[in-house]
């Protein structure tokens, strides 16, 4: 093994990871190198092949060829060692919904070597810390989404890991239960732990990532920090708001046809942005819209977005490749 992919300085590395089920090739020579500290984050659309990387990872899957190690810890001969160091939050909770939440966490402590008093104690800490104290004798079946979501982070950190992997985090849950599992994650970097993300939210992304990856049909296609990535786009982006969203698809097309680029359709059902090339002025834009007699509630010109990243990178919107 190379003396990168052992060295103590990083959090993950991986070279030539392949994995396969049947006649599917779902990882198709992945390679990373992650060091300690921040949040690493792995973007890319449902089936790209970021779950069956960190099911790897954490020893829950053995690979069919290349080399991993996390936290300088070898996957195929160190699993037991690695098992110890880190923790792994699902795309779905992982409770037992007739157990209330304290009962829930006293379980995962006990199970972990905890007295039931030392359990009780950190269980109960934990749910301060996320929010949870009112609820903690509810029975969890009786939580919101965004409730079980931080319960099932709370679980993970009975011991508080090295190293966090976390599975689409915020999946399912409304946009003020996001934020708050946002503000954990952070919360959780600043104590020490390394957190290693995988998401299609590109806002996500975005918001939380110090470097991302972004996945592919199994590889990855890009690396950098959120501000490299965009880079390769272009040198800036803009970015519109029609006010009738009726006439938001004439628009996209006036705006591909006078400025020769690829347009997003953002969030917002009356938004667009247009990446711009180094140099390239959008005043051509602006004034073949006015001669289309398209009215404007705002543009502005700003940093290409992740989603023009993506849509740059995989040919596709991401919003079309979920």
């Amino acid at each position: 093994m190379s003396t990168l992919l052992s060295s103590g300085d990083l959090a993950v590395a991986t070279s030539g990871l392949v994995k396969r089920f049947g006649k599917t090739t779902a990882v198709d020579g992945v390679d990373l190198t992650i060091r300690r500290g921040g949040i690493y984050g792995v973007l890319g659309p449902n089936g790209a092949g970021k779950t069956t990387t960190i099911r790897m990872l954490a020893t829950l899957l053995r690979p069919d060829a290349g080399e991993a190690t996390v936290l300088g810890h070898d996957v195929f001969t160190e699993a037991k060692t690695i098992r110890e160091k880190i923790a792994l939050t699902g795309q779905f909770a992982s409770l037992d919904e007739d157990l209330t939440g304290v009962e829930n966490l006293i379980l995962l402590g006990r199970l972990l070597g905890f007295t039931k008093r030392a359990a009780r104690s950190r269980g109960m800490d934990l749910l301060e810390a996320f929010g949870l104290t009112d609820a903690a004798h509810r029975q969890v079946k009786n939580y919101s989404g965004g409730m079980r979501r931080r319960l099932d982070i709370a679980g993970s950190l009975i011991v508080t890991p090295e190293l966090m992997f976390l599975d689409e985090p915020t999946t399912g849950v409304d946009p003020r239960s996001r934020n708050q599992v946002w503000d954990i994650i952070r919360t959780l970097v600043d104590g020490g732990t390394t957190v290693l993300l995988t998401t299609q939210y590109l806002e996500e992304a975005d918001q939380l990532a110090d470097r991302l990856a972004v996945i592919d049909h199994g590889t990855v296609i890009a690396e950098g920090t959120p501000g490299q990535l965009k880079a390769q786009v272009g040198a800036g982006a803009l970015k519109v708001r029609v006010i009738d969203p009726a006439e938001r698809e004439q628009a996209a097309a006036v705006l591909r046809t006078s400025l020769g680029v690829d347009v997003v359709r953002e969030a917002d059902s009356a938004g667009l942005s247009a990446s711009l090339a180094a140099g390239q002025s959008a005043a051509g834009g602006l004034s073949a819209l006015e001669e289309a007699g398209i009215a404007l509630e705002t543009f502005a010109l700003g940093q290409p977005s992740l989603d023009e990243v993506f849509l740059a990178l995989t040919g596709q919107p991401a919003e079309e490749s979920r």
